[in-house]
C-alpha cells in the first residue's frame, strides 16, 4: 500500500525540519507492548524564536511533542492508540522522577499532536475536541490533562503559517501548499530540504503499481519542478565550468579557455546531475555511493540517468563499485 510510502515521508520530512531545533527521534519506542511514536521532538533551550520560520508547526514544537501523522483521516482507535502512547511515556518520566525523588513539573509533559487530513464533526465531537480562540482554525484540543491536540490539516487557513503543515495533506490540499512552495525563494533552505523530500516521495511512488488517482495526481504535479530542478543543475554546472574556463584562458588562450570551459561545464553539470539523483534516491551520498560517480560519468547521461532511477543502491554499488 502507497500508504506507508507516504508515512515514511511524513516521518522523514517533520524530521529534517525539527532537527536544526532539538533532539528528534523517529520513531520512538515506548515500554510496555511494542509501540512506536511516530516523532518524539524535544526542544533546545534556545530555540523558540528560532522557530517562528516553522510557523504552526514551530509554534506545536515549543514543547516536547510527541506528533503522529496519518496519511488517511484518523479514526477513533487510531486516535486511542495515540492517547495510550502518550499516557505511557507519560508514565515512563513520572517512575524516572520517582527514582530520583523529584517532581515533575506539568511543563515538563509532552503534548500530543494528531495530523490528520480530515476529521468529521462527529469524531471531534466524540473527544469532547474544541478550538481554541488563540490558535488558527483546525486545531482542536482535547481535555486540558490530557495535553492533545488534533490538527485538521484541511481545514487549515491557506496561508505561510501553515503551509509547512498542509504539505502532509491530501490532493488538491497537498497539490497547492507544493505550488506555494515553489514560490518561495531559492535560497530558502526550507524550500530546498522539502523539494527534495518531495521528489524522493515522487521516485518511490512511481515505482508502485497499485496508485491512486490522488497518487497519480501528486507525480504528475511534481514532475515539472522535478525536470526544471534537473535543468537548474545543469545549467548551475556549465556556469561553473564556463568561469572556470575562462579564468584559465586568460593564461593560456581566451578562446582555448573558453572551449576548454564549456566542456568543463558540461562535465561539471552532469556531475551534479548524477550528486543529485543519489541524493534524491538515497539521502547523504556517502563514502561508497561518491566512488560510483566517476563510473557512471562514463556512459552518457540517457544511459546513467535510468540506472539512477531504477537500480537499487545495492545494484548500482554491484556495477559500479570499485571491485569491478
Amino acid at each position: 500500500m502507497t500508504r506507508f510510502i507516504h508515512d515514511q515521508f511524513a516521518k522523514d520530512y517533520l524530521e529534517e525540519l525539527l532537527e536544526p531545533y532539538g533532539e528528534v527521534k523517529a520513531p520512538r519506542r515506548v515500554s510496555g507492548e511494542v509501540r512506536e511514536i511516530d516523532i518524539w521532538f524535544d526542544p533546545n533551550f534556545d530555540t523558540p524564536s528560532n522557530l517562528r520560520s516553522l510557523g504552526l508547526l514551530g509554534r506545536m514544537a515549543q514543547t516536547t511533542a510527541l506528533i503522529e501523522p496519518f496519511r488517511n483521516a484518523a479514526n477513533p482507535d487510531e486516535i486511542c492508540d495515540c492517547l495510550l502512547k502518550l499516557l505511557e511515556v507519560r508514565g515512563e518520566l513520572q517512575r524516572q522522577a520517582n527514582r530520583n525523588q523529584l517532581k515533575l513539573p506539568r511543563a515538563k509533559l509532552p503534548k500530543l499532536w494528531i495530523l490528520t487530513p480530515t476529521a468529521s464533526a462527529t469524531l471531534l465531537g466524540d473527544f469532547d475536541a474544541k478550538v481554541d480562540k488563540q490558535w488558527l482554525p483546525g486545531v482542536y484540543f482535547l481535555a486540558k490533562n490530557l495535553r492533545t491536540v488534533i490538527v485538521v490539516i484541511h481545514q487549515l487557513p491557506r496561508s505561510q503559517e501553515t503551509l509547512w503543515l498542509r504539505v502532509l495533506g491530501r490532493g488538491k490540499v497537498q497539490r497547492q501548499a507544493i505550488d506555494e512552495l515553489e514560490e518561495l525563494p531559492e535560497n530558502n533552505p526550507l524550500r530546498s530540504q522539502t523539494l527534495r523530500l518531495l521528489y524522493n516521495l515522487r521516485k518511490n511512488l512511481e515505482f508502485r503499481q497499485d496508485l491512486n488517482k490522488g497518487d497519480r495526481k501528486l507525480i504528475m504535479h511534481l514532475a515539472p519542478l522535478y525536470q526544471q530542478e534537473r535543468e537548474q543543475v545543469l545549467q548551475q554546472g556549465i556556469q561553473q565550468g564556463v568561469q572556470q574556463g575562462i579564468q584559465q584562458g586568460i593564461q593560456q588562450g581566451v578562446q582555448q579557455g573558453i572551449q576548454q570551459g564549456v566542456q568543463q561545464g558540461i562535465q561539471q553539470g552532469e556531475r551534479l546531475i548524477v550528486n543529485k539523483l543519489l541524493q534524491v534516491r538515497f539521502g547523504d551520498v556517502d563514502e561508497e555511493l561518491a566512488a560510483i560517480i566517476e563510473p557512471l560519468l562514463a556512459l552518457p547521461p540517457e544511459e546513467f540517468t535510468p540506472m539512477l532511477l531504477q537500480l537499487s543502491r545495492e545494484e548500482l554499488l554491484a556495477r559500479f563499485g570499485k571491485s569491478n
